[in-house]
């Protein structure tokens, strides 16, 4: 797929990795529809970092926690910039909680914002790309989508969830629209962190160190651009699901 001139819907956009891949998009000539629910100050700023680097980006609001708003995000994007070729479905929530510790509001609200956000907003995007435009998903899982982390149940469950959803979402939607998933690692320390909590995680990692957002930004790029991946999950991770 050429990027110059397409327009992406990045779901979490505002902040932390969701932010570094839209502005990766923006430096392709890609344009943006940078979602948010409660970071509007954020948003606004990175759709004037969109702007300053030459592409067009416009901030949109949903509580993605509400399937009938996430899907609704699609159809705003599209209103604005006339059509969404890419859909980065990046938002999601990371709290910790092990078998005993998870409540059902915890477990509910995991699996509304990580996993029945992206199916909705997939959903919408299909209805909306329609049976012969060329178009492009991408979710971004994490490694304990593949070997579940018991200190972080809930949210390691709905991480399997997108990495499956990935595939049945390949099948249902060839051949024009293409979908993969990235799983990212060591990259961003959790909130309340700093980089000395990466730099522990480093030791039990193959590679012996921490990642990137770059690193997944670049991983986007080449999955956007190859166009005979489809269904594919693509570890960034120095081989930590490995370890």
């Amino acid at each position: 797929m050429e990027l110059e001139g397409r327009v992406a819907l990045v779901t979490g956009s505002a902040v932390r990795l969701g932010k570094a891949l839209a502005l990766a998009l923006a430096r392709e000539g890609v344009r943006l529809a940078i979602h948010y629910n409660a970071s509007a100050g954020p948003a606004e700023e990175t759709v004037a970092e969109i702007e300053a680097l030459g592409s067009q980006a416009r901030a949109v609001q949903a509580d993605l926690s509400q399937a009938t708003q996430a899907a609704s995000l699609v159809e705003g994007a599209a209103r604005h910039f006339g059509r969404v070729d890419i859909l980065v479905n990046s938002a999601a929530i990371f709290e910790p909680a092990d078998l005993a510790h998870t409540g059902e509001v915890a477990w509910d609200r995991h699996f509304a914002i990580n996993l029945k956000a992206p199916f909705f907003l997939s959903q919408a995007f299909a209805a909306h790309v329609g049976l012969e435009r060329q178009a492009q998903i991408v979710n971004i899982a994490d490694w304990r989508g593949r070997r579940p982390d018991p200190a972080y149940l809930a949210y390691s469950l709905t991480k399997a969830g997108v990495i499956s959803l990935t595939t049945a979402l390949a099948l249902a939607l060839a051949p024009n629209i293409r979908v993969n998933a990235i799983a990212p690692g060591a990259i961003l320390p959790p909130p309340g962190k700093d980089r000395a909590y990466l730099d522990q995680l480093a030791q039990a990692i193959p590679l012996q160190r921490a990642g990137s957002p770059d690193d997944v930004a670049r991983a986007l790029i080449y999955l956007l651009r190859s166009d005979f991946v489809t269904g594919e999950t693509l570890f960034v991770t120095g081989g930590e699901q490995l370890a």
